[in-house]
This record gives C-alpha cells, sequence and structure tokens, in this order.
C-alpha cells in the first residue's frame, strides 16, 4: 500500500532522532530545531513550484518528495506526528474547500 509510505517515512524520520548528526541529515536538521526546518521547508517549497512551472514531470515528482519529506521533519521537530494532520484531513474530506474555509472563519471570528 503506498499511502504507508509516509507513515513509515515518518516513522523512520523519528528514528533519526537517536542517530549520530555526522551519519544523519534529518538529525542535523532535527538539531537545527523547528527554524532550521521551517526555513529548510521553504527553500524546498520554491524549487517545488520552480519545477512544477517546468513541465518537467521527474524534476516536479523529486521536489514534491522532497517538499514531503521536508515536511514530516519540520512536524517532528514540533513533535506533532503526521497522523494528527491526517485526521484534520480526514475531517475535511465530504467538504468543499469553499465550506472549509468559510468554517475556519466561523470559527477565527467566535475568538
Amino acid at each position: 500500500m503506498k499511502d504507508a509510505v509516509l507513515m513509515r517515512l515518518a516513522t523512520t524520520i523519528r528514528g533519526r532522532r537517536a542517530a549520530g548528526a555526522d551519519k544523519s541529515y534529518t538529525r542535523q536538521l532535527l538539531d537545527g530545531g523547528p527554524k532550521r526546518c521551517a526555513k529548510k521547508l521553504g527553500e524546498e517549497a520554491t524549487e517545488t513550484v520552480i519545477a512544477a512551472l517546468s513541465e518537467d514531470d521527474d524534476a516536479f515528482r523529486g521536489e514534491a518528495a522532497d517538499l514531503i519529506y521536508h515536511l514530516l521533519v519540520l512536524l517532528e521537530s514540533r513533535d506533532i506526528d503526521i497522523a494528527e494532520v491526517l485526521a484534520v484531513l480526514e475531517g475535511r474530506t465530504g467538504m468543499s474547500g469553499l465550506q472549509e474555509k468559510a468554517s475556519r472563519r466561523e470559527t477565527a471570528d467566535r475568538t
């Protein structure tokens, strides 16, 4: 099942906390904390957009994979489990994007 890849990758990233920083790029990112991880995610997002606009599907796939990896690293740096994010997505399933945005505005207006 291909969607299990996401969960396996998140588990691997969590395990990298115990790896030596000299042997693990993920550990180096995590050692930099959320700020470094967020900066790297931003760089990868830009590269993903550029690849999408270039119309090179292989480059776009690669950059999209990098973006997902770096998002998982940032989530790990903040101790947020990917399952929590997936639960938010699940809660939005069956709702149009317009409905979902309106419900977020209503919630924000109440606070």
